[in-house]
């Protein structure tokens, strides 16, 4: 006797169909997988054994083979015990209804109710994509399901309701689809109008978040750089559809979707230690997983304190930082993940912090502060869009003598005009935003005018830029531009974009 049932894989973020096939024949009672299941695919069979028993079903007591094809790629997780347990239903005739229009992913307890799975998401896309017109995920996950639409969901909570659903005893209502709008501006508990003052270092803050920017805080110890970065998240401009997509996938995959969350709708902030490993920050794994820099993937990575990280944890980023992809290679393949994120930096000025202050002396003994900027490599500050100084602030400005500050909101509707802008500028491009321009795009979207050439002639040779500089400087004068609804670069949008990459010079003077 033989029973087939669909289910989905995972690798990496892209999933693929599996068949789970069933054999029942004559011999002594012996339950096999094959098909390069790990241990717990392995163990589903305690798991259904359990659950048949318990939901007052039998498992047949002679020789049971399931099959998971391809058989050549191997099979990880427990999703696959639900389609296990129906193919074996099919094969001893406990469940003979045709469901070959359909996928099933789920995990089983010993009750047989359906446990939540990660990857929910990828795998109802795929499914779309294979023509299948049912998907059955575990009820908790059946919203994060119904994002896909032009295919029936069905939240399942136990075994039993979905034999009656199958047996048309009890329909299970198809989850109502996921009708996507962008979210209005949310209240944050912090807001850019609780820091004083650092009116220079806001509108870094500013620019950096309509352009998608890597920036680099630099300051004294207690001027507000973590406050500041903290409270980037406020200004950033809204998701897009397809933004929410991706990034909704990294976390499905991760396994970080709350149960009552469809999308991720708010770009993500991640706030590693110090302390991460490389492979933290990467991912990885045995069948790797996402690592810090891909669950930022359209937010945020912020990096406090960044001479403190392992030297090998940040040259990892070097190369994200240029493709906005990670590849990772494993014995078991290479595994893609998108992480096009914003870098966002803080450090001191030397070890004591107090290097340039204006009133407190540094006490760092001769060579300390080349040593101490020597842990951040050039080709990574190289690739760190704006740098700017954060100043300890005024007492007249901390004393509240000073005008109101801007409030968040303020300085968001600015930011997402702009980013409306390169949206539509780049509509046909695989980036939305100034940062992760081209090089090929630099000539077509950034024109200056004749007296901002020279202005960036002279700066080039004086300051010694790089190449890659160069590119940062135009990428970044035409979002200073975008902010400005100036259709060209002009002399004060590319002589406020060097103001922002003076530093890289500063920082390595003494090496």
């Amino acid at each position: 006797m033989f029973g087939k049932v669909y289910s989905m894989g995972l690798c990496g973020l892209e999933s693929y169909k599996v068949e789970v096939e069933s054999d029942i024949s004559n011999g002594l009672a012996r339950f096999d997988i094959v098909g390069l299941p790990d241990t717990a695919v392995k163990e589903s069979e305690n798991r259904i054994r359990a659950s048949l028993r318990n939901r007052n079903l039998h498992m047949p007591s002679t020789r049971l083979v399931v099959n998971l094809a391809p058989a050549g790629t191997p099979k990880e997780g427990a999703y696959y015990d639900l389609p296990i347990l129906l193919s074996i239903l099919q094969a001893s005739g406990q469940c003979d209804e045709s469901i070959s229009d359909s996928v099933f992913v789920g995990e089983l307890s010993l009750q047989g109710d359906i446990r939540p799975v990660s990857g929910a998401l990828p795998m109802t896309i795929e499914a779309k994509r294979l023509g299948f017109k049912n998907v059955f995920l575990p009820f908790d996950n059946a919203s994060e399901g119904a994002v896909v639409s032009g295919i029936n969901v069905f939240g399942v909570k136990n075994i039993t309701t979905l034999i009656d659903h199958l047996k048309n005893l009890s329909p299970i209502p198809v989850e109502e689809p996921f009708a996507y709008t962008e979210t209005e501006y949310i209240e944050y508990p912090v807001n850019m109008s609780e820091v004083v003052g650092q009116r220079e270092a806001k509108r870094a803050m500013e620019v950096a978040a309509a352009g998608g920017h890597n920036i680099m805080l630099i300051g004294a110890p207690g001027v507000g750089k973590s406050m500041l970065a903290k409270r980037l998240p406020t200004i950033l401009p809204q998701m897009t559809f397809d933004e929410a997509i991706e990034t909704t996938k990294i976390h499905s995959v991760a396994g970080l979707l709350l149960k009552e969350g469809k999308l991720v709708v708010h770009r993500p902030v991640r706030m590693p230690h110090h302390s991460v490993s490389p492979v933290g920050m990467s991912g990885g794994g045995a069948i790797p997983k996402p690592g810090e820099i891909s669950l930022a993937h359209n937010g945020i990575l912020f990096l406090d304190e960044l001479p403190e990280f392992a030297r090998s944890t940040l040259e990892i980023l070097r190369q994200p930082l240029e493709d906005n992809t990670i590849t990772i290679s494993r014995a078991s393949g290479k595994f893609t993940y998108p992480c096009s994120f914003m870098l966002v930096a803080s450090m001191n000025p030397c070890p004591c912090g107090y290097y340039g202050h204006p009133a407190i002396k540094c006490t760092c003994p001769s060579g300390a502060i080349s040593r101490y900027t020597a842990r951040i490599s050039g080709p990574l500050l190289d690739r760190i869009d704006i740098h700017i100084e954060v100043n300890p602030v005024r007492y007249k400005e901390l004393s509240g003598e000073g005008s109101a500050e801007e409030s968040s909101f303020e300085i968001y509707k600015r930011v997402n005009a702009a980013r409306r802008l390169q949206q539509e500028r780049y509509a046909d491009m695989p980036f939305s935003c100034n940062a992760k321009m081209s090089t090929a795009m630099l000539k077509k979207v950034c024109i200056l005018s004749d007296s901002a050439k020279k202005v960036l002639e002279v700066a080039f040779d004086r300051m010694g830029l790089s190449a890659r500089a160069y590119d940062r400087i135009l990428k970044v004068s035409r979002t200073i531009a975008d902010l400005a609804q100036s259709e060209n670069i002009e002399v004060e949008h590319v002589a406020e974009a060097l103001q922002y990459r003076s530093l890289d010079r500063k920082l390595h003077e003494n090496k």
